[in-house]
This record gives C-alpha cells, structure tokens and sequence, in this order.
C-alpha cells in the first residue's frame, strides 16, 4: 500500500511539474510571439512602475539629491532624442523599399498574381481567397488532399516496405496539416493570425521527407511519381506563402512601431524634462517632497515607455524571422525527428 501511495504520489508530482512546464512556456511563447505588443508594453512599464516603488519603500533608492536626479534626467533626455532618431531612420528605411518605378512594381505585382494563380490550380478553388487565414487553410487543404492522393496511388505497391513507410509518412503530414485547420480562425484578415500558425508548421521536413522517400523508391510509376511531385510542389506553395506573409507582416510591423514610437517618444522627453524642471529650482524641488518620489517614479517609467516598446516589438519581430530564416529545407537546430529514408551511423539508437 505504501509503495503505491508513493508511486501514486510521483505520478501526480510528475503531472504538476508537466503542467508547469507548460504554462511557463505557454507564457514566454505569449511574450516572445503571441501576446499585443501594446499590452505587453503596459505590462512592461507598469512593472518598472512598480520596481522603482518597491525599491524607494525599502530606502534602497532615494529622490533627494538634487545633481544627481538632474543629471539622470539629462541622460534620459539625451537617450530618447537617440532612440526616437533611430526609429525614424528604420522607417525611412522602410519606406524606400515602397518606393518603386513602374517596372518594378509590374514585376512584383505579377508575381504575386502567379502566386494567387498557383493556389488556385494547387488547390481547385476558382478564385484564391484575399484573407491571410483563408488563404493558409486553402492550401492546407490542398496539402492534405494531396497526401491523401499519394496514399491511394501507393496502394499495392510491390515492395511493401516502402508502401509502409509512405503512407505511414502521409498520415502524420495530414495529422501535422489538419493541426493548422484547427487553430485557424478563417475571418481573421490580419497578417500575424496566418503566420503565427504558419510557421509552426514544419514545411522544410515534409519536403525533404518526401523527396527522400521519392528519391530512394525502388520503383515508381508514372502516377505515382506524379503523385510525389504534385505533393512536393504544394508543400513548396505553402513556403512561398510564407515568405510572402513575413515580408508583409514585418513591413507593417515595423511601420506601427515606428508610429507608436514618436507617439510615446515626445511624451517620454517631456517627461525627462519635466523631471530636471522639478528639481531645478534653487529652492529646493518645485512640489511636496513627500509626493516627489512618486511623480519621479511615474515621469521615469514614461521616459521608459519607448524603450519598452522597443523590446515588445523587436522581441517578436525577431523571433519570427529567426524561425524562418532559411530558404527551402535545412535544419539549423538539433534535428527532433527522422526523415523517412535516413540513413542511421551505425550502433545509432532509434
């Protein structure tokens, strides 16, 4: 009895540290990715709100000397003037990738027409949806049709063994795909919801999955071969889809922050000056020393705003483009699963 109430007691302990685990990811994804970036800005300055609070109540920080509290002010001053200047000069560098002459702008534009005209022949629908999330589960479907297209033709395959492996491969690609289908929310038409989907899914392995099993097939078919090739262009699709999401999402992105930035940037040095204002006079500070360290708690956390602004947006911004930064399939991590066909080293562990 006692040996299975420990056992018992394990388990459990094993289950609350899982779902620890979890909700500790699921909050830093929520930070680096899925959170408002204006939420998270709050939150951000309200916390630094709240450090400067607690540290003035345990005395480990005062507002009373006069030169320093100046000279801080001074510093913060000169730090926003920086900052609000580097913002401007990205967002002009932003904008001369809008500026475009007529050839140019033809070019992309039929580009991305053949792009909408590949998702409708890819997918069967007559005409390619406009909605970012729309867009994804259309091709989504069209991956999953096309798996299921491969399984059929494989059907009766002599070598049975590689029979096995494909349609043991074509079953997890349409459990992987239809994941995509799950967390989607079709009305949405803002950029980020298809991508923040989008690049979980892991495009690079399926392609290299599947030219793997093509490449080292003993014998195949016309139709079969045609099958793998109709897969391997939709999933290619699906990655051109999601570059294209990228460019857009972070030229909008960047050009929000941009905005957002000089918008809280002008305040943020008013309140820096505001702060060498109040202990500028020759008196002594220009209000009630007792509300002094709040006022100076609160005009600091608003000099801080940009700043805060700038790792919500950066933070997410570069986390999107660290996990696609590659063009087609290459693993740049620790690999967490095999291709179909991978050659194992010898005395290797499955």
């Amino acid at each position: 009895m006692g040996s299975a109430g420990s056992t018992d007691s394990g388990d459990a302990s094993e289950v609350e540290r899982g779902e620890r685990v979890g909700s500790i990811g699921r909050f830093v994804e929520w930070v680096k990715v899925d959170g408002d970036r204006l939420l998270l800005t709050l939150g951000i300055s309200v916390a630094v709100l709240a450090f400067l609070l607690v540290l003035h109540a345990f005395d480990v920080i005062a507002f009373r000397n006069q030169n320093s509290i100046t000279r801080m002010a001074s510093g913060m001053i000169a730090g926003s003037f920086s900052l609000v200047t580097l913002v401007v000069s990205v967002n002009q560098l932003i904008l001369s990738q809008e500026f475009s002459p007529a050839g140019k702008h033809r070019n992309q534009y039929a580009g991305v027409m053949e792009f909408r005209r590949d998702i409708e022949e890819r997918s069967g629908v007559s005409t390619a949806p406009i909605e970012p999330a729309r867009i994804v589960a259309v091709i989504a479907d069209a991956i999953i049709r096309r798996a299921n297209e491969l399984a059929d033709v494989i059907e009766g395959h002599p070598d049975e063994e590689f029979e096995r492996r494909v349609v043991e491969y074509t079953e997890q690609l349409e459990g992987d795909t239809e994941w995509i289908d799950e967390q989607l929310d079709r009305s949405s038409v803002e950029t980020f919801d298809a991508l923040s989907v989008a690049v979980e899914y892991d495009d690079g392995w399926q392609i290299s999955a599947a030219r793997s099993l093509r490449n080292d097939a003993p014998e195949l078919t016309d139709e079969t071969a045609a099958a793998f090739e109709e897969l391997i262009d939709t999933l290619r699709l699906f990655s051109t889809m999601q570059e294209h999401f990228k460019t857009v999402y972070l030229q909008r992105e960047l050009t929000r922050f941009s905005q957002l930035t000089i918008y809280c940037g002008v305040p943020a040095i008013l309140a820096a000056a505001l702060i060498a204002l109040l202990y500028g006079d020759v008196g002594g500070a220009a209000i009630n020393v007792q509300i002094l360290p709040y006022v100076t708690a609160f005009l600091t956390t608003v000099v801080f705003v940009p700043l805060a602004l700038l790792a919500s947006y950066i933070l997410r911004t570069a986390t999107v483009t660290r996990r696609t930064a590659t063009t087609g399939p290459m693993l740049l991590e620790k690999p967490t699963k095999e291709r179909p066909g991978d050659v194992r080293e010898s005395g290797t562990e499955r």
